[in-house]
């Protein structure tokens, strides 16, 4: 275990036991920024099955969701609740998307110091939001937190602070600024986190991280 990086350590234990994990499931960038929305407060599930209604009705587009009238795009995506707010915010990250005419390359063009507060400022979209759409379709290597990370350092435990903040700068500072290993990093979190580390009873004994995990077994 190296003592001096635990979150190396995190990394490399988890990889060993789930592999690459190749994140996110979408078939385009845009498809990304719908599925960062949709997934606010509610289950993966529930997002597959709105994104099916898009693929469906072939309006799976940034254009198409302008277009789209708000009963519309409400009855496409309510599979996925909060579709009232839901609507709005997809129609203003579309907005922002549309000032670099829905261009991937233009987007990946621009700092990521310009487009993470761009982003901070669109409706609808917070911290978590922002860095999954710039980490997961646009490239950028900015670190993804959510509750399943900050449950893992709270159990584990590590000193990674309480905020949202401290914990993405604890992991930036702790690991080489690469897209791909943040990329399958936060999928590994995830996936050990609905596999083993969970919210009320945990199963500890199959979980990779166990041997070396301070606080295994307990409900926190």
């Amino acid at each position: 275990m190296n003592k001096n990086n635990p979150a190396k350590t995190i990394y490399t234990t988890l990889q060993t036991r789930h592999g690459n994990l190749h994140w996110w499931p979408a078939s385009s960038p845009y498809e990304v920024i719908v599925g960062a929305i949709l997934t606010q407060n509610t289950a993966w599930s529930n997002v597959e099955k709105a994104i099916a209604n898009f693929t469906a009705a072939g309006t799976l587009t940034p254009k198409a969701v302008l277009a789209s009238s708000s009963e519309s795009l409400i009855n496409t995506i309510r599979p996925a609740g909060f579709f009232n707010q839901k609507s709005a915010y997809l129609k203003a990250v579309t907005e922002w998307y549309a000032k670099y005419n829905f261009d991937t390359a233009a987007v990946r063009a621009e700092p990521l110091e310009k487009l993470r507060p761009e982003l901070l400022n669109v409706k609808g979209v917070g911290k978590e939001t922002a860095d999954s759409i710039l980490l997961y379709a646009f490239g950028f290597p900015t670190f993804v937190v959510d509750a399943y990370t900050m449950r893992l350092c709270s159990r584990y435990p590590l000193n990674a602070g309480k905020t949202y903040d401290e914990v993405k700068n604890y992991f930036e500072s702790s690991l080489p600024r690469d897209e791909t290993l943040y990329n399958n990093y936060h999928a590994l979190i995830v996936i050990n986190g609905k596999d083993h580390c969970r919210k009320s009873k945990p199963l500890c004994g199959t979980c990779p991280l166990t041997e070396i995990c301070e606080k295994k077994g307990l409900k926190i």
